[in-house]
Formats: C-alpha cells, structure tokens, sequence
C-alpha cells in the first residue's frame, strides 16, 4: 500500500511538472511571437516615415522652381538616403510578401526621385506618372503591412 502512494505521489509530480513545462514553453512562444510583431511594426512605421519624408522632399524640390540642378540633385539624393538602410532592415526581418512590395515602393520612389533629379516638376507628365506608380506601390505596401501584422 505505501508503494501505491509513492508511485502516485512521483506520478503525480511528473504530470505536474510536465504541465508546467508545456505552459512555460507555450507562454514563450506567445511572448516572442508578440515581440517579433512588435518589431515588424515598428519597422514598418519607420520605414513608411522614412519614404513618406524622402517623397515629401522630392515633392518640394519638384515645386520648386528657382532651384538650380545640381542643388535639386543633392537634395533629393540626401532626403533618399535613410530609406537604404531600413529597405535592408526589411529584407531580413519582414516576410517575403512584405519584402517584395517594400522593394517595389522603394524602386518606384527611386524612379521618381530621378526624374525630380533631372528637372522635372510638379505639372511634368514624368513627374505626375511617376507619382502616380509610387502612390499604387505604396498602397500595395501597406496593404501587404496590415495583412502581416493582423494574422
């Protein structure tokens, strides 16, 4: 009778103890899953930030016409520069449907910065088209953004 207690005892412990393992590992688990989302959305912010401010500049540049070529150059050049080292940041952190769309808004950003760089202006039809691929990309961006960060 007194092994019968002993062997329910150890079992016991050992249900108990497998239990609290499992629940540790699944809390894990959740915890590095709600970090790495929060990561991603960070990311994510600062990367939108950072091609929205690069766009907005490249705007300015483009309405600007008392600006000399080489200054239009450097200018849009420089407000482009941040968004380089968060499109690698993307590359190895966001998921490949993510990353596809974040290397197309950047392209296409890159497209209308160029054609800002060689003189074109707000009403130029270059400059309108352009914006207007950036604006569908950025869209698709998003959108693949919020998909990723809601599942």
């Amino acid at each position: 009778m007194q092994w019968l207690a002993l062997v329910s005892t150890v079992v016991g412990a050992a249900i108990a103890t497998g239990s609290a393992v499992l629940l540790d590992r699944q809390r894990w688990r959740r915890e590095r899953a709600d970090r790495e989302t929060q990561l991603r959305r960070t990311l994510y912010g600062e990367y939108l930030a950072s091609l929205s401010e690069a766009r907005h500049t490249c705007g300015n540049v483009a309405r600007e016409p008392d600006m000399t070529l080489p200054e239009r150059r450097t200018t849009a050049r420089d407000a482009f520069g941040p968004c380089v080292g968060l499109r690698y940041q993307m590359t190895i952190t966001a998921p490949p449907r993510v990353v596809d769309a974040s290397e197309n808004a950047f392209r296409r950003l890159r497209d209308l910065r160029d054609r800002v760089m060689e003189g074109a202006s707000l009403e130029d039809p270059p400059y309108q088209e352009g914006r207007r691929c950036y604006d569908d990309a950025l869209a698709e961006l998003r959108a693949r953004m919020r998909e990723d960060l809601c599942h």
